[in-house]
């Protein structure tokens, strides 16, 4: 029987599968190298298995894994590997502690079958256009990380190779989004960037049929999350489903029990009943682009 699935095992597979497939191996070759079988290997990458210390620093060797990104990788090994009772963490959640777990998110979102996400006064990461992505880390750097032209433009990259990951999946993922109308209130020196962006919604929607967007007002006393964003990542049935709250700074925090991913998904459908449906919503970004 193969280890139960947890976080921990779910983040180091999803690591491991990114680094192989950027190798152009397979898993039968990985396999080869610590003399495990290419269905061992799959159930490492589907987190239902682990590695050895030894087998797991032999694979990073030859993926060529170094640096801050091994060491979080063997240190997500010895995570992985540890037993937990059934129901231990069933009424606690799970904080990434580790370096770069913006990743694992990523690792988790390009897994996932289907992404709901909302996010109130702000555009969906998914969604922005190049030039809003620029402004939103314009506006972090020198904040939440020393001032830098090189980080800006890796944050930058990292953001658009999600997006291209999240939008050209080879199995289209159902992709559902949900923000407020404030986010498309920009003005002033923001006048370019909205209208960009604006332009970049209406080809979202003509490009790409599995993504429905609407917008709902800021404010409501009926929304259940006026001020804090919800994302749940269904993994069509191979996995639990994931939950998150998206957070500006500090490490991340998962929520795989059922009822709290359940909790979050109704909060989720409640604010996509009080939006605009899809095609208001599209006509509402027509006339500001109009207006803009």
């Amino acid at each position: 029987m193969g280890a139960r699935q947890t976080m921990e095992r779910r983040q180091l597979g999803l690591a491991l599968r990114r680094h192989r497939v950027l190798r152009s191996m397979s898993q039968a070759e990985v396999g080869a190298l610590v003399e495990q079988s290419d269905s061992r290997i799959s159930k490492v990458e589907d987190g239902t298995a682990t590695l050895s210390p030894e087998q797991l620093a032999t694979v990073l060797d030859h993926l060529g894994v170094h640096g801050t990104e091994r060491t979080t990788i063997l240190e997500l090994g010895v995570r992985a590997r540890k037993r937990q009772r059934r129901g231990e963490r069933e009424s606690h959640p799970y904080t990434d502690t580790l370096p770069g777990s913006f990743q694992r998110i990523a690792d988790l979102e390009a897994d996932a079958a289907a992404i709901f996400c909302y996010e109130p006064g702000v555009i969906p990461g998914t969604l922005q256009s190049p030039g809003y992505i620029r402004a939103v880390m314009q506006s972090c750097d020198g904040i939440f990380w020393t001032s830098s032209d090189s980080e800006i433009e890796n944050r930058i990259t990292f953001r658009r190779e999600r997006q291209i990951k999240t939008l050209e999946a080879a199995a289209p993922k159902d992709l559902q989004f949900v923000f407020t109308d404030s986010a498309l209130d920009l003005d002033g020196d923001d006048s370019g960037v909205l209208r960009d962006q604006l332009e970049h919604l209406l080809y979202l929607h003509r490009q790409y049929p599995n993504i429905t967007m609407q917008v709902v007002r800021a404010g409501g006393l009926r929304n259940p999350a006026p001020n804090g964003g919800i994302t749940v990542l269904d993994f069509g049935g191979s996995a639990p489903n994931v939950a998150f709250a998206p957070i500006v700074y500090g490490p991340s925090t998962y929520f795989d029990a059922e009822h709290d991913t359940a909790a979050l998904l109704r909060a989720f459908r409640k604010v996509q009943e009080l939006a605009r449906d899809p095609t208001g919503t599209i006509e509402l970004v027509r006339r500001k682009l109009q207006e803009t």
